[in-house]
């Protein structure tokens, strides 16, 4: 009778796994992506319309580029000529360049660059590249590796250094890219953003120890680990086999995969407040995108274990679909700019956050990685 009633109490169980992490339809997830990507493009049918929240900002700023990153993964699952004449209309109205020109070593406003390199590959020209070159060249060239001292600009930087690297053929590339990652990594504040403990990032200098949340946790951001093993992610695709330091690449996300699992929220969500959930916790949909890009593709090539990150993803991208899709295509619960938990709060499901561009471009990334899983 025992035996009987433990296979019956393990029965239940898997039972009730299977319904937390429900099957995802391949169909449906390509469906979901271009409800959320029609709703923007028809709402922004200009590409080079100024986006105006508290001031007027061109349309090239990072926001916009994170949102066209998420295009290109639609595009390269679905290539639908509309996507990328959009893309492309929007590099050709910034004339492939940058809010402040090539001087420029901040990392959200190269960010653009990800796309601009994305086109040429599809149709080489050497005009897209001009600007990039300029920017990303002037990096590789100067000494200074400090320039990424906040964690979103892991995502908004590394990933071009990788992709100029294989367009190159050139391992400066990926050695500088190394370089600026470890220095944020290790050095910036008081010993570096990342924390080997946790498996998790502070956005920068102003949270690292003593600064802590009301609970006594350290203050991990949600959109700001997405932010980091997004990266980890894009990089990952890009760069080959055999390119120096992609164990390193590969150690963390495995690191900050383990340290997510087990802080995922019932509902499939992660909490805007990683590690205090009563401190302006609750569901947010932008970091938990990331998460479940990266995630997905760690399963897709083998880093992750599918048997213990599948339900995990499934969850993830169902929660997304079910409380953060609209009918219409908008995605509630995006927390809006800022850099720590409390910016941007409220979150609910029909908030308009001030930017509804980045948000999708990390829903469309994590859906391009859904889409692949087997």
């Amino acid at each position: 009778m025992k035996c009987n009633k433990l296979i019956l109490i393990l029965g239940v169980y898997l039972f009730q796994g299977m319904l937390n992490a429900q099957e995802i339809n391949r169909d449906s997830v390509l469906k979901n992506m271009q409800l959320a990507n029609n709703y923007f493009m028809e709402k922004w049918q200009d590409v080079g319309k100024t986006i105006i929240t508290n001031k007027e900002r061109p349309s090239n700023i990072w926001t916009r580029g994170v949102y066209y990153e998420g295009l290109m993964a639609l595009h390269e699952i679905y290539p639908k000529e509309e996507y990328y004449n959009y893309a492309y209309d929007w590099a050709e109205f910034h004339k492939w360049s940058f809010r402040y020109g090539t001087a420029n070593r901040n990392a959200d406003d190269y960010c653009a660059a990800q796309t601009y390199i994305d086109l040429y590959n599809l149709e080489p020209d050497p005009k897209k590249l001009k600007n990039t070159k300029a920017t990303i060249n002037m990096l590789l060239n100067t000494p200074q590796l400090d320039d990424w001292s906040w964690i979103d600009a892991i995502q908004m930087g590394m990933p071009v250094f990788a992709k100029l690297g294989v367009l190159q053929n050139d391992d400066r590339y990926f050695e500088k890219m190394y370089e600026m990652y470890m220095f944020t990594r290790n050095s910036h504040g008081d010993n570096g953003l990342y924390n080997p403990k946790d498996g998790l990032w502070w956005r920068d200098a102003d949270f690292d120890p003593p600064y802590t949340e009301p609970n006594g946790e350290d203050c991990y951001w949600s959109r700001g680990n997405g932010w980091v093993i997004g990266a980890l992610a894009k990089v990952l695709t890009i760069i080959p086999e055999d390119a120096p330091h992609r164990q390193q690449y590969v150690d963390d996300l495995v690191a900050m995969s383990e340290a997510l699992v087990p802080i995922q929220r019932k509902d499939g969500f992660w909490n805007v407040s990683l590690h205090d959930p009563k401190h302006y916790g609750g569901k947010e949909l932008s970091g938990t995108a990331l998460f479940v890009y990266a995630m997905a593709y760690g399963v897709n090539n083998g880093i992750l274990s599918r048997e213990k990150y599948r339900p995990v993803i499934e969850k993830g991208w169902n929660a997304m679909v079910k409380d953060g899709l609209h009918d219409n295509g908008f995605l509630g619960f995006v927390q809006s700019t800022g850099k720590e938990p409390k910016d941007g709060q409220p979150l609910s499901y029909t908030k308009i956050p001030d930017f509804e561009d980045y948000g999708l471009g990390c829903f469309l990334l994590a859906g391009s990685e859904v889409y692949k899983m087997k």
